[in-house]
Order: structure tokens, then C-alpha cells, then sequence
């Protein structure tokens, strides 16, 4: 290769399933003219983080499983170069992709006893398994950041807690997951996005921390990492001052973190990505094309993730940078599609007659992890309290968010049989409704179905609700099942009135049936809180 077609391998554009014919052939067109090394693939322009306060409409379409195997075909026959094909999976192809398998999420993982780390294990090898099946080789994933800040907008629900040990230990275990599968893994952000308070899709973030403070928390997990051999790691676009000389400079574009810090002195030599080049916190800082990609690479990077100026930025690269450091970059993503089996071997492409996964193994998979991680918060005899509610005919359930035709209800209904309510939609007047009709009841059995995983607008939880479960756990014995982001406890008022409190982290059927099965049998419940949580009001 010439040294401008060794710089092509550096750059990992966005590709986007969902997209236009002519963005396809725009894209035919980089791989063919610049040989980049490989691409990143989302869902659809409107999906992108950075598009989020534009408040484009994600147009779902069922049929992107299909379409995303026909266009990484249709990529890796126009590239001279095979390309290391890559995507964000950190739950599965479901974070991406409608219609395919979908894991626990990191927090959810975090709650399972270290006993049980093995199920981190079989998910990262589980997800592997799946993005092989599609051509993918490269999971952007886990993140090794210790969510230690409740306030964090962008973190939370993707950590697998704030144990500095156990954020280590189960983030290799899902890396050697992967890897057991022959699929190349990555641990983000560094040097640690856990104690932030800005979304660096749309700002940086600033971490106050000194190197000491780092090494003893944040650092923790990617030392781990590096003592492992991990494939890669990715850079966040978070400034660390006290890293830079008292300068508030993303990481992503910071020689002091990079080649300084993580290069000499934890020593790592393996392959660095930077985040996607396309967010805020670093997209507007230059107004010439090619250069956001050239101080990135100049900062330490080598792969140059969601880079929208390919062929400026090639040329930059090409003019300021000095052969040696182009060399030692190439070799190490050449050594990465090497271990990913696309330089030696020939060529897999996907079967794109092949539609259906294995998602059997994925249900028995969520059950076991369902199993050991429902968390016991508060128990005042819950299975005691609703039979007898029940047996004296002041028992009733209700379902927030969620109808009560659920699998939770559902797998109650037998045992527990007792007038159920719910609540979707409606605000006010439906509320009150509800309201008048459950105080009849002595004994309510609540069912939370959390509508979102991040933290923005009370989780999309409506004031009125809060309100709703604010007066009913203050009049009523209530035994609340959580299913969803556990940081929700501290926002729901009068928290401390309830009677039982179980979390159970996601809304699968696998959780709820889970759920159900705890009640009825007053099982012990095996997992722990991952993160501390301040719900008492």
C-alpha cells in the first residue's frame, strides 16, 4: 500500500441501515477511492445521539435485519481492502437493529452476585455469536466506566455499576466472550465517563479528578483491560484538566492522554479509537474540513470513529504527520483484522438467506439472568400481606405504563386472582379516576414498567404519576415491582411508605414471569443493587 492508502484504514465512517441509495453509493464511493479500513454501522440519521434535540422522527422498519446484511455485502465487494466492520451492540444487535436479539443492559448484568459472572460471559459470547452471523466483526462494547454520579445523562443504565472491581471483572468477561467467538471488543470511554453530568453528544463534560483520584477508581477497569490484552480502547470526549496542563481539551484530541497517559505510562500498545468524531463536544471546534480528524490522529488515535471529512482529513494526515507513527498505527488495525480472521482467511460474507436467530438461547440466557439479579429493596412480608389481602377480597394490581395484560399479571392471575387497573396515557382525569377506584382496596400489588432508561424528564415519567404513587403508597400497602433503570426509586415520593419494594431492572416477559415467581413463592432474591441509591423521602 502507498502511505495515503495505509491512512484510508484509519477512517471508520458512519454507515447508516436505513439510508438513501445515494448515501449507499456515497459511501461505495470512499471505500473504493480512499480504502478506509472499515465502518461503523447505526440504524438510520434520525437515530444518531447528536440528533437527539433535533427531535427527527426514527422511522422503524422491520426489514433492517435484511437490509444489513445485503449492504455489508454489498460494501466488502467493492473494497480492495477488507473491511473491519463495526457497531455499537453494547445489549445486542437490538440496540441497532429491530427484530433481533436483545440483552440485559450493563446495570442490569452489575446486580448478578460475582458468583454468577459467567452469565456476563455467555452474553458477550451470545451477542458475538450474533454480529458474526451478520458479518460484523468489532462490538463497540462494554464500557468500563464506573457510574459512580446519578445524575449522569448519557452513562447509567450502559455501566455495569460503580464497584471499581466488579466493572472490571465483568467487563472482561463479556469481552472474552466475544473474543471466544472470534469477535474484537472495546472498552470505553477513557479515561472514565462515569462522574459526568454532561451528555458529550451534545457537550464535554469535565472531570475535576487528579491522576491519583483516577488511578484509584476510573483507571481501574482499563488497567484491567490492559493487563488482558484487550483489542482496543475507545478515547471519550470528556476534558480532564489536571491530565492537560489545566486545560479544558477533550481527551479524544489530547496528546497528554493519550500518548502520555495511556500510551507510556500504563503502557498500553494495542489499537485506540477515538468516539465518534461527528458529536458536539469536539464536531464544532474547527471550521477546515480535515483537520478535527488530523489532531485527532496527532493526539494519539488510531481509528477515527463516525469521521465525516474522509478525504480532507486523509490528506492532512498525509501532510502533517510523519511516516513512522502512520506505520505503527496501520500495523496495529492490521493486527486487529488479522485476529478478526479478514486479512489471512478468506472473506466471510453473511448467508443472506439466513433470517432467524437463535432466540431460544436468548430467552433461556435473559431467564437465568433474571434469576440472579431481582433485587430485594424492601420486604415486609410481601407474599404474606397479598394472600391474605387476597383471601379477604382487598387485593387489586395495577400496571404503570404498561396495560395489564402482561406477563407479570399474567403469571399472577392464577394464584393472585384480584381486580387489575392500569394506566398508559390520559393524565389527570384518568388518574383520578384510578384514584377513587383503588381505594376499595386494602392491599395493591404495583406494577412500574419505566418508560425510559435514561434519566431526561423523570425518565418520561409524568408528574402526575409520581404524584399517583406518592399518595397511593401513603394510603394504601402497596408491593411495588420495579422493572426498569433502578436510579427511578429515588424520584417516585413517599417511597419509604411501601410495603415491598422488589427491582427487577428490565420489562423482558423472561423478568416479569421471574417477578411473578418471587411473589407467589416468596423466593429469595439473589442480586444486589449495583449502584447506591438514595430512595428514602
Amino acid at each position: 500500500m502507498t502511505l495515503e492508502q495505509k491512512i484510508g484504514q484509519f477512517f471508520f465512517p458512519a454507515v447508516f441501515i436505513n439510508d438513501t441509495e445515494e448515501n449507499i453509493q456515497a459511501t461505495e464511493r470512499l471505500i473504493k477511492e480512499h480504502n478506509i479500513g472499515g465502518l461503523t454501522f447505526f440504524h438510520s440519521r434520525a437515530s444518531a445521539a447528536t440528533n437527539y434535540e433535533t427531535k427527527k422522527k426514527i422511522v422503524f422498519n422491520d426489514d433492517s435485519f435484511r437490509r444489513l446484511k445485503e449492504l455489508i455485502v454489498r460494501y466488502q465487494n467493492c473494497a480492495t481492502t477488507p473491511l473491519l466492520m463495526s457497531i455499537d451492540a453494547e445489549w445486542g444487535l437490538a440496540m441497532r437493529v429491530e427484530k433481533t436479539p436483545q440483552y440485559p443492559y450493563a446495570i442490569t448484568l452489575g446486580a448478578l452476585p460475582n458468583s454468577e459472572k459467567n452469565l456476563v460471559y455467555e452474553v458477550g459470547k451470545q451477542i458475538g455469536l450474533d454480529l458474526q452471523s451478520v458479518g460484523i466483526h468489532y462490538n463497540l462494547a462494554p464500557l468500563a466506566d464506573i457510574n459512580n454520579n446519578p445524575n449522569n445523562p448519557v452513562i447509567g443504565y450502559r455501566s455495569f455499576g460503580q464497584n471499581k472491581e466488579k466493572v472490571a471483572d465483568f467487563a472482561l468477561e463479556y469481552l472474552r466472550g466475544m473474543n471466544d467467538v472470534g469477535i474484537l471488543g472495546c472498552l470505553k470511554h477513557f479515561p472514565g465517563h462515569g462522574n459526568t453530568n454532561v451528555d458529550s453528544h451534545l457537550g464535554l463534560p469535565i472531570l475535576k479528578e487528579t491522576l491519583e483520584e483516577l488511578l484509584a477508581n476510573e483507571l481501574v477497569p482499563f488497567l484491567k483491560g490492559i493487563e488482558n490484552d484487550v483489542d482496543s480502547i475507545m478515547i471519550g470526549h470528556l476534558a480532564v484538566p489536571a491530565l492537560n496542563e489545566g486545560k479544558d481539551t477533550s481527551a479524544t484530541l489530547s496528546k497528554s492522554v493519550i500518548e502520555t497517559l495511556l500510551r507510556k505510562q500504563l503502557g498500553y500498545d494495542g489499537l485506540i479509537i477515538s468516539d465518534a468524531l461527528n458529536m458536539h463536544s469536539v464536531s464544532k471546534l474547527y471550521d477546515q474540513k480535515g483537520q478535527l480528524e488530523w489532531e485527532a490522529f496527532n493526539a494519539g488515535n488510531d481509528v477515527l470513529c463516525f469521521a465525516e471529512n474522509v478525504p480532507e482529513g486523509i490528506q492532512e494526515i498525509l501532510k502533517n504527520a510523519k511516516p513512522e507513527r502512520i506505520e505503527a498505527s496501520f500495523q496495529r488495525i492490521l493486527k486487529c483484522k488479522q485476529k478478526a480472521g479478514i486479512v489471512d482467511k478468506i472473506l466471510s460474507l453473511p448467508n443472506l438467506s439466513e433470517t432467524d436467530f437463535n432466540f431460544e438461547a436468548t430467552s433461556k440466557l435473559n431467564l437465568k439472568i433474571a434469576q440472579n439479579c431481582i433485587t430485594k429493596i424492601k420486604d415486609n412480608n410481601n407474599t404474606v400481606t397479598v394472600f391474605d389481602a387476597k383471601n379477604t377480597g382487598t387485593l387489586a394490581k395495577i400496571s404503570i405504563y404498561k396495560n395489564s395484560d402482561n406477563e407479570f399479571f399474567r403469571s399472577l392471575s392464577n394464584a393472585l386472582s384480584s381486580p387489575e387497573f392500569s394506566y398508559e396515557t390520559g393524565g389527570d382525569l384518568i388518574l383520578d379516576e384510578l384514584k377513587t377506584e383503588l381505594i376499595k382496596y386494602d392491599t395493591v400489588i404495583v406494577s412500574l414498567f419505566v418508560p425510559k432508561a435514561k434519566p431526561l424528564n423523570n425518565f418520561d415519567i409524568e408528574d402526575s404519576v409520581l404524584q399517583f404513587l406518592g399518595n397511593l403508597f401513603s394510603t394504601q400497602k402497596c408491593v411495588l415491582y420495579v422493572f426498569g433503570n433502578p436510579y427511578v426509586l429515588q424520584i417516585i415520593p413517599k417511597l419509604k411508605n411501601a410495603s415491598g419494594i422488589i427491582q427487577m431492572y428490565q420489562d423482558f416477559s423472561e423478568f416479569q414471569k421471574v417477578a411473578a415467581e418471587q411473589l407467589l413463592s416468596d423466593t429469595k432474591c439473589k442480586g444486589t443493587l449495583p449502584v447506591e441509591i438514595n430512595y428514602i423521602k
